[in-house]
């Protein structure tokens, strides 16, 4: 069995890391260098980097400040935000990024995830999904882009197995309607997606305790956990979510701390 993964999220906008809740509401959280730098000494499995209005501001993600963060961690590190050509993966990967995270540009170029993925690998592609209850269908989520200001209409369930298809490696799935609440993850969202395509999902979205993780991975059958606010807010460390997964009896490194 492979381990599970705690991944701490580094949403940054004008350089700075930032929280809101439901992808509004932005508060200043810290820098993203000495925050990557923390959650890699502390036993993060992983980090991913979000320059979060690259998409929507129509410009490329900050590569000076991928290339400091990557040499600042020592652990895999996903970046994304703004990639719209093969030229922009390659840039970021030989910044130090281990993936790169397609969003908004996956579903405007489908062909971007196929592409990238058969010129870097699969392990490379990650497909970001923004998902937020649908009003149109009494069951299922729309696909959010450009940083969850616009609906595409797609079925979120429909997507996920079209880039699963195409060779993303995996999905980063985020509910927007949990975004920021600590009120859990969206369950049903999770396990639905991660029960219809054969690659990892990440959960994001609402985690506010121990438990909140835990039901992502045993109800939600997540292959990963998006951590923010409560990192980020030091409600809890690395260490602590990990010795209690532990002590739940789920598969996860430790952290060498």
């Amino acid at each position: 069995m492979v381990a599970l993964r705690l991944i701490p999220c580094l949403d940054v906008a004008e350089g700075r890391v930032v929280k809101g809740v439901n992808f509004v509401g932005l508060r200043d959280a810290g820098d993203p260098v000495e925050l990557a730098c923390r959650y890699s000494l502390a036993g993060a499995d992983e980090l991913v980097f979000l320059d979060i209005a690259a998409s929507h501001q129509g410009r490329a993600t900050l590569v000076q400040l991928v290339k400091r963060t990557a040499e600042a961690v020592t652990i895999p590190f996903t970046v994304g935000g703004g990639i719209s050509s093969i030229e922009g993966i390659k840039e970021l990967l030989r910044a130090g990024a281990d993936k790169v995270s397609l969003n908004s540009s996956a579903v405007r170029d489908p062909k971007l995830v196929s592409l990238g993925a058969e010129l870097f690998g699969s392990q490379c592609i990650v497909v970001a999904i923004d998902a937020k209850k649908s009003k149109e269908r009494l069951s299922g989520w729309d696909v959010f882009v450009k940083g969850g200001r616009e609906n595409t209409g797609l079925d979120v369930v429909t997507w996920a197995k079209e880039v699963s298809d195409l060779g993303a490696g995996e999905i980063l799935l985020t509910s927007m309607d949990g975004d920021g609440t600590q009120s859990g993850y969206d369950l049903d969202l999770t396990k639905v997606v991660a029960e219809s395509v054969p690659i990892p999902v990440i959960a994001s979205g609402g985690a506010g305790s121990m438990k909140h993780i835990a039901d992502a991975f045993t109800k939600g059958k997540a292959s990963a956990a998006l951590l923010a606010s409560l990192l980020h807010d030091g409600v809890f460390t690395v260490q602590e979510i990990k010795e209690d997964l532990l002590a739940r009896k789920l598969l996860i490194r430790p952290c060498d701390v």
